[in-house]
């Protein structure tokens, strides 16, 4: 059997990890080298960017992707893992629409918040979750993250529908406590549902049961295609193992004068991917990594 080099759009439901919502993939395609681009909560659920075979190696670049959430805040009672699966460990009162509307500005552009105790940031060599389980002190810095828009969907007292565009690295959790917080109450979240990741959307997912390998399994050109940010540069034949083999790059391996992007995807003239090369500052080109040929 091939590797099986790709990426597929998996469709996570709640109450299970991101990790074992990977386990009926590697089974199907009887491999153990697969990732994905961005955790999601064990009560959260939606759209999980799965990367296989040698396209593990892109998980820093899929995982740059503006995000897109549907979440339900419920106001007047914070958990103290900031979700449902968590203990009530304060209460506030319920705020009327008129001040939530007044608090949201705050909290779009670039913001500082705190990641949660119940968290994978480590701390001291351990992960922030497994200390705080531990019923240790979780002190974790505050972080800068941008929130690009936030947006009123449904108020039904006390639960707040919204939808957040995120950076990287934003805490939707913490955002809904800090949000509840500077509406004069506490809150947690109720319900996470990702929407997108980038140009992928969950309304292109599958779920673990329904994925078919040559249906779902999407190649590594669409990716490219798709990301943004990276150009395609098509290698000549003869210049093909050289590139196999990491050799410095010239002009005169590329079959017409490679784009000027930062990151270049270099593809073999059969169409496989080859390497990904970025430019430094001086114009040459220099390898991220070298694809390995297939079995």
């Amino acid at each position: 059997m091939s590797r099986p080099d790709g990426f597929l759009l998996l469709s996570k439901p709640p109450d299970i990890t991101s990790f074992d919502a990977l386990q009926a993939i590697k089974r199907r395609l009887a491999t153990r080298k697969v990732g994905h681009a961005g955790t999601l909560d064990r009560f959260a659920e939606g759209l999980l960017l799965v990367l296989c075979g040698a396209m593990t190696r892109l998980t820093p670049l899929a995982s740059e992707g503006e995000k897109e959430y549907e979440a339900v805040v419920r106001l007047g009672e914070e958990t103290d893992t900031l979700d449902p699966e968590g203990r009530v460990v304060d209460r506030g009162p319920v705020p009327p629409l008129s001040v939530i509307e007044a608090a949201l500005p705050a909290f779009t552009g670039v913001i500082c918040q705190a990641p949660p105790a119940f968290s994978a940031v480590h701390v001291g060599g351990k992960r922030a979750y497994e200390v705080a389980r531990a019923g240790g002190s979780v002190d974790l810095a505050v972080r800068s993250v941008t929130v690009h828009s936030l947006e009123i969907l449904g108020y039904a007292p006390p639960e707040l529908s919204l939808r957040v565009r995120c950076s990287k690295g934003t805490y939707v959790r913490s955002l809904a406590r800090d949000l509840a917080r500077a509406c004069g109450s506490r809150g947690h979240l109720r319900r996470l549902v990702r929407t997108r990741i980038g140009a992928f959307s969950l309304s292109e997912a599958v779920s673990a049961q329904e994925f078919d390998q040559e249906r779902d399994l999407r190649s590594w050109r669409e990716f490219f295609e798709r990301l943004g940010g990276v150009a395609p540069a098509l290698v000549r034949p003869e210049s093909e193992g050289s590139v196999r083999a990491g050799r410095p790059l010239r002009e005169a391996d590329f079959a017409s004068a490679p784009p000027s992007g930062a990151v270049l995807a270099l593809f073999g003239e059969g169409g496989e991917f080859l390497a990904l090369a970025r430019r430094e500052g001086d114009g040459r080109l220099r390898y991220e990594f070298v694809v390995a040929p297939p079995d």
